[in-house]
């Protein structure tokens, strides 16, 4: 085998490792869903959203059903009331054919998003502590130069 395949394949390895896989899942609903039923859906979209994965939400009409896209709409957004904060909509309810569809996908967590804003803050400060010392750094050899300047025209003045 030759050495530099062997080295591309394990760089592709070790590409593929760091990627990852995101899946969309789908749940149906009817517009005549029974309540039980709803909260069985729910809770299963609530499994997917924790696990991290995007979840479409698709409530499909028969027949006569597809008149009334409001019932389908009203569901969508109870939907996204139990879900609470665990879910952003991805895209809104919008009619496509004889169905209704929405995605989910799993909101940030708070603490997620404190640590993010904490990391940017520290970021920042070591960014502003830097240019400070490269500042600092810089003033410091200026003055170091105007003094060797000095102390040569001493020397030169006494010579």
């Amino acid at each position: 085998m030759d050495y530099g395949k062997y080295k591309y394949d394990l760089k592709k390895q070790t590409g593929a490792k760091k990627q990852k896989v995101h899946t969309l899942k789908e749940i149906k609903f009817r517009p005549n869903i029974g309540q039980h039923d709803l909260e069985v859906k729910v809770n299963r979209i609530r499994d997917f959203l924790t696990e991290g994965h995007k979840t479409k939400v698709r409530i499909f009409f028969r027949g006569r059903e597809i008149t009334h896209p409001d019932r389908g709409r009203e569901l969508a957004h109870g939907i996204l009331e139990t879900l609470g904060e665990l879910a952003t909509v991805e895209s809104n309810p919008k009619l496509e054919g004889k169905n209704l569809v929405m995605v989910l996908s799993p909101a940030k967590k708070k603490e997620q998003q404190n640590t993010d804003n904490k990391q940017k803050d520290n970021k920042e400060v070591s960014k502003q502590a830097e240019n400070k010392e490269n500042n600092e750094q810089a003033d410091n050899k200026e003055e170091n130069k105007q003094t060797e300047n000095k102390e040569r025209v001493e020397k030169d003045a006494e010579t």
